[in-house]
């Protein structure tokens, strides 16, 4: 027998971490990452993006007068492709994590080859919002504008892609419509805000030219799809919230993630043809769906390759719930208890208490 052995699991601080963190929800994403690499007891380095150094300035500032010794917490602030670069590359770091652009996420996964890293990766998604005509239609209309539009859609989770039954797409579309012509924008002084601009003048760029595409792919365009030419706009870089119709699978805009107010719209039959169009995308971060029936949503939602799938419901979570992707949406996951396992080493410790010559060797 073995009960002069004792065999157990440890797990141990991974070592050092670099953070990096995007512009967008910038405060929460690093905090995402800080609390577990201080749990699981490891040193870290946090990189924010240039674009929005300052809470992460802060949050570093209150980990230091908290008592955190000397060298645990480091803060590196610049480009990504000086500073990110770095922190990649260096032979003494033993995990990147990382949540940004999937082109980002490549080469950093190409990088971290070289010294075989470990690596967390949350790069985004393409998330499907599904309505089923048995639905609980106002409900599934009021939050698929809040889950399109929120943040002007600078969102990893925004339900931007809404799959539609056939027989309720004039009437969920019409008005959604209505309302995204309604949403009020502006900037912080603005209390009756709704939501506001775009990062910046680059990412407005990149939305127009987005829309562009759908356009020209053959999809018909609702409502907005250009820069907002009021007055009081004219010292941001707000784009109105867009919806685009008659979108198909195979367009450009269905398939790539704008991260801006852009809603497309397709149509299904069938609970099948749901399934097939929302897994029908490289990523695979969230998805959401509405319906009555229990018993079909429950199988819709195991059937949607996407890590967090809402049923009636899109966008909240549960910090004690894991959150990362499906394909190209990323490796692992932050949060929860497989969140904290990024972190850490396990260790086997096999101790012999009764050690005696193995018989292998005969002398």
């Amino acid at each position: 027998g073995l009960s002069h052995v004792n065999s157990r699991i440890v797990h141990e601080p991974l070592g050092v971490a670099s953070l990096i963190g995007p512009w967008n929800y910038p405060l929460l994403q690093i905090a995402w990452k800080v609390a577990p690499a201080l749990v699981a007891g490891c040193s870290f380095i946090v990189k924010p993006s240039e674009l929005t150094p300052q809470s992460a300035i802060a949050l570093m500032k209150i980990i230091e007068e908290a008592g955190t010794p000397k060298g645990v917490a480091n803060l590196i602030l610049g480009p990504g492709s000086v500073v990110g670069t770095l922190l990649i590359n260096d032979p003494r770091v033993d995990l990147v994590s990382f949540t940004g652009g999937l082109t980002t996420g490549q080469t950093i996964m190409h990088a971290a080859a070289q010294t075989v890293k470990r690596l967390a990766l949350e790069l985004g998604g393409k998330n499907p919002h599904i309505i089923f005509a048995d639905a609980d239609i106002d409900a599934a209309i009021d939050n698929a504008v809040t889950a399109a539009f929120l943040h002007s859609g600078q969102v990893c989770s925004a339900g931007t892609r809404l799959i539609v039954e056939r027989s309720i797409h004039d009437r969920v579309v019409n008005e959604i419509v209505r309302r995204a012509a309604k949403i009020r924008l502006g900037g912080p002084d603005d209390e009756m805000a709704e939501t506001g601009p775009l990062i910046s003048a680059a990412h407005l760029r990149n939305v127009s030219e987005y829309v562009e595409k759908g356009v020209a792919e053959g999809a018909t365009l609702l409502v907005g799809g250009r820069r907002s030419e009021a007055p009081e706009h004219s010292n941001g870089w707000y784009y109105l919230p867009t919806v685009l119709d008659n979108a198909q699978s195979a367009m450009y805009c269905v398939q790539e993630e704008s991260f801006g107010p852009v809603m497309t719209v397709e149509v299904f039959d069938t609970e099948a043809e749901a399934i097939a169009i929302g897994n029908d995308t490289n990523f695979g971060l969230s998805g959401g769906l509405w319906s009555s029936d229990s018993d079909k949503a429950a199988r819709v939602a195991r059937a949607l390759r996407h890590g967090t799938i809402w049923v009636n419901d899109f966008g909240p979570y549960r910090a004690a719930a894991e959150w990362g992707g499906y394909k190209q949406s990323g490796i692992g996951r932050e949060l929860g208890e497989h969140g904290l396992g990024e972190y850490l080493e396990i260790k086997h410790i096999w101790t012999n208490n009764a050690p005696s010559r193995s018989g292998w060797f005969r002398d």
